[in-house]
């Protein structure tokens, strides 16, 4: 008889506020410090839920963000007061998964989201129309399609706006109003929407590329910046990877083993000293390739050589699995990083210890 699942465990990747609702309801119990209006958690347990920790009654929060702790207090601060918050940073840094996670923690609600395009326009962030009520009722409340950002306002809610420097300048102009006053005016209906206590914004923003379109310097002054770095340390990174794929596995339901710590650390070398342009030793300069080679492309390697040992192999995680992700996220550019990593091959991963495997792997679909 064909097992029956619940709705729940369909879903491909719930929302954060789902994922650790139990953590969150632990949470709420034992906070005792002070809530800003609105606010489902202190800024203190805030902190916790993004950082980890065990709570009073011994139940263990995991750490959704690895790194400098001082950052993160930060921005959950910043998310008390009125100023709106800027998560920047090169790509991979995790500006998404904190400015999700922050969202659940304050609001429990993390859906309240604009998703930054060259193509977004002004009633993303505004507000739109139902043309079908619009022609037949004219302007009216029942006419009307709130965004995002109205219903964080109305709500007293984080709103999140992904990718901001990719939305046009005069798209991204449209909330300065929202961010300096704390409405949004209705022209058509001589109304307005003013935000309730708890209404704040964390936009995410790239600056590798910086993005499209860069912030006007009266939109700049509206927020205020926190920048995500790299990991510092191999070995938070190594961590970051490990819970991610861990974790990500599980959700994927990949029939295979979770890699080895061995595999994880030998993929994070790698982004690291191409990233960095210098072998760990410190020792010898190497080229660097034109990707960003950040975590998240990392964490994205190692969940595809799972899903290659767990379908095609015997669950078991290897240099053969990994190699064409690897080789895949090095070469973007098909003339200069083929050199490149040709070249880092040859000179550093052939000559390192215990790494020979890797080598003819990458050599081979190279």
């Amino acid at each position: 008889m064909r097992e029956v699942k619940s709705e729940a465990s369909e879903i491909l990747r719930g929302h954060a506020e789902h994922q650790f609702a139990e953590e969150l309801v632990e949470l709420e119990k034992q906070d005792k410090h002070q809530r800003p209006p609105s606010w489902k958690l202190s800024p203190r347990a805030v902190s916790t839920y993004l950082l980890g920790g065990k709570l009073p009654n011994g139940f263990q929060i995991t750490p959704k963000y690895i790194g400098n702790r001082r950052l993160m207090e930060i921005a959950i601060a910043t998310l008390a007061t009125d100023r709106a918050l800027l998560l920047l940073g090169v790509p991979g840094t995790a500006k998404s998964w904190v400015s999700e996670h922050l969202a659940a923690a304050v609001s429990a609600d993390s859906t309240l989201i604009v998703q930054g395009t060259a193509g977004t326009s002004e009633e993303s962030i505004r507000y739109g129309w139902n043309y079908a009520r619009l022609l037949s009722e004219g302007p009216s409340l029942g006419a009307l399609v709130s965004s995002p950002v109205m219903r964080a306002m109305r709500d007293g809610k984080i709103a999140r706006i992904e990718e901001l420097t990719r939305i046009p300048a005069d798209v991204q102009d449209t909330l300065i109003t929202v961010l300096s006053e704390k409405t949004l005016p209705i022209p058509e209906l001589n109304e307005e929407v003013q935000a309730v206590k708890g209404f704040n914004v964390i936009a995410t923003a790239n600056d590798r590329d910086k993005g499209v379109n860069e912030l006007s310097s009266a939109l700049k002054r509206r927020f205020n910046t926190v920048v995500l770095p790299v990991p510092e340390t191999i070995e938070e990174e190594v961590e970051i990877v490990r819970r991610r794929v861990e974790s990500m596995g599980h959700a994927l339901e990949l029939p295979a083993e979770p890699p080895a710590l061995e595999e994880v650390r030998r993929i994070v070398v790698i982004f690291r000293e191409l990233r960095s342009g210098l072998t760990i030793d410190g020792k010898s300069k190497i080229k660097t390739p034109s990707g960003t080679m950040s975590t998240a492309e990392a964490i994205s390697v190692v969940n595809s050589g799972l899903a290659l040992a767990g379908h095609f192999g015997d669950g078991k995680i290897s240099a053969k699995d990994l190699a064409s992700g690897v080789t895949g996220a090095v070469i973007k550019d098909p003339v200069q990083d083929v050199i490149v990593w040709k070249e880092y091959l040859e000179t550093v991963v052939k000559e390192r210890d215990g790494w020979k495997d890797i080598y003819r792997a990458c050599r081979d679909v190279t």
